[in-house]
């Protein structure tokens, strides 16, 4: 390297430290994998006992005839007390044979199945949960509440895994492992049950370790009837984040939070782009809203809780930041590559070696969590990143073979094709989410669902959730309308 003036000097590290704050999701995920055998002995276990209380469950319901018969059907096969299990169908105006299927289960479980019908609909989930709440916490036999999904299905034995940790009266709400158990699954299936893997199985565990819930699984909670007494009875409105307020409201309300890996509920995911993006975008403007609504909470430690300690606070904003970390990282690569392109060359090999550790580390990690998840999308698994941050990776590992690629092919470098291609490189974050923008543009056009597959596993699974977090943005900053949109389900859950 040559020698740098003084402002030079200060340039470079001012842009070095946009580099590293532009990194810190990576960061953040190796920090989490670290973490994550630290719950073999920081967990809730030692205070979990049989424990079966009364449960009545809340299922909210609008035009859930595909799926609404077999979840209910499931729930009554669980190996729990039959006497202490009761199932409130809140049907939300529904217009298809929801209100007859649900009506007909009534009659065949007297006392066991309950139709709760509302007239006025379209309100969103929570005004309909909190319907079915009024009902069941009027009644002193209600223990304990599980909210559900209508689409979900339960295996056997994961009510009585929730309900252990009941048994500890300082926890006030567990929440169980949401796996994608679709029959047909296809490509972006299993990125999403991959994903699951990562943000619930592994994530949710170091969470479990930090003694800070991001956010009760919406088709998985279970509460006590103390826990929601203590937030009012009521699950909060205005946010598209109601389960992830309600997860913090218990919690600032000084109870505990606890996540059942081992209970594990299926849920039929979206299998496209678009549905999948009109489903994450509502859960990315809950997000942001829950940010503004919380701003005093963040990195402000309590006695009380630790949502407001660092590590929550890291792992929250490398989340919500993600775009704006990748733009500010490219943007402080392109500066040093025109400043002083040596240094940029060296930052570049480095933070993408690390990544490609970390990536590795990381995947073959949470593959052994979920051995069936593993086994039916390790093609996914191995393409999260995409196609184009993998050879990225490769070419930080070992930039000689691409040297020798291009002159095989006759595309030797020179001095104007190296910084072309360093510029390529440097912006392949924004690149990729501009890449996902068009998957979604294709995906309804005649052909447009395999070039929308094709561009995904190209810019990578992460590049589709950073785009859609964008959009929260925008949509969020222009007041766009933030009415609860149901994402359609058409019952494809193994029951």
């Amino acid at each position: 390297m040559t020698d740098l003036s003084v402002l030079e000097t200060v340039l470079v590290v001012i842009l070095l430290l946009c580099v590293l704050v532009g990194t810190l999701p990576v960061i953040n995920t190796g920090l989490q994998f670290l973490a994550l055998p630290l719950h073999a002995f920081r967990n809730h276990y030692g205070k979990a006992a049989p424990y079966h209380p009364n449960v009545a469950v809340i299922i909210p319901a609008w035009n859930e005839g595909a799926v609404i018969g077999p979840a209910i059907e499931r729930l009554l096969q669980l190996e729990y007390p039959a006497e202490r299990l009761r199932v409130f169908v809140v049907d939300d105006a529904s217009t298809d044979d929801t209100p007859a299927i649900v009506g007909a289960k009534a009659q065949s479980h007297p006392g066991r199945v309950v139709h709760l019908r509302r007239e006025k609909g379209g309100e969103g989930k929570a005004h309909t949960l909190n319907h079915g709440l009024d009902v069941v916490l009027a009644d002193s036999w209600t223990e304990s509440v599980l909210i559900m999904d209508a689409d979900v299905i339960f295996a056997r034995d994961s009510l009585r895994k929730l309900t252990r940790h009941l048994a500890d009266e300082k926890v006030g709400a567990v929440t169980a492992y949401i796996a994608e158990g679709s029959r047909d699954r296809n490509y972006l299936t299993r990125f999403i049950a991959i994903e699951y893997v990562i943000g619930q199985l592994s994530a949710r565990r170091v969470q479990n370790v930090g003694g800070a819930i991001a956010c009760l699984a919406g088709g998985a909670q279970l509460h006590s009837r103390a826990n929601l007494e203590a937030i009012g009875g009521r699950i909060p409105t205005g946010t598209l984040a109601e389960d992830t307020m309600t997860t913090f409201e218990g919690q600032l309300k000084g109870r505990r939070m606890v996540f059942e890996p081992h209970a594990v509920v299926l849920a039929e995911e979206p299998r496209t782009i678009d549905s999948l993006w009109k489903q994450r975008l509502r859960w990315a403007r809950g997000n942001v809203q829950l940010t503004s609504i919380y701003r005093k909470l963040w990195f402000r430690p309590s006695r009380e809780h630790n949502l407001g300690s660092f590590g929550f606070g890291l792992a929250w904003f490398t989340i919500l930041l993600l775009p704006a970390f990748m733009l500010l990282a490219a943007a402080g690569m392109l500066a040093l590559l025109v400043l002083h392109s040596d240094i940029a060359e060296f930052v570049f090999r480095f933070m993408w070696i690390s990544a490609a550790c970390i990536y590795l580390f990381s995947m073959l990690y949470s593959v052994q969590l979920d051995p069936r998840t593993g086994r039916h999308s390790w093609r996914e698994a191995i393409m999260f990143p995409g196609l184009g941050a993998l050879i990225l990776m490769a070419i930080a590992l070992f930039p000689w073979a691409f040297e020798s690629l291009l002159t095989v092919i006759g595309l030797g470098l020179t001095d104007q094709s190296r910084f072309m291609w360093a510029v390529i490189f440097y912006l392949w974050g924004p690149i990729s989410m501009l890449g996902i923008w068009l998957a979604r543009a294709v995906e309804p056009l005649p052909g447009g669902r395999f070039f929308a597959g094709l561009l995904l596993y190209i810019c990578g699974y992460g590049s589709l959730l950073c785009a859609i977090t964008v959009d929260s943005y925008i949509k969020e900053w222009r007041r766009a309308d933030a009415s609860w949109i149901k994402t359609e389900k058409i019952g494809r859950v193994d029951s």
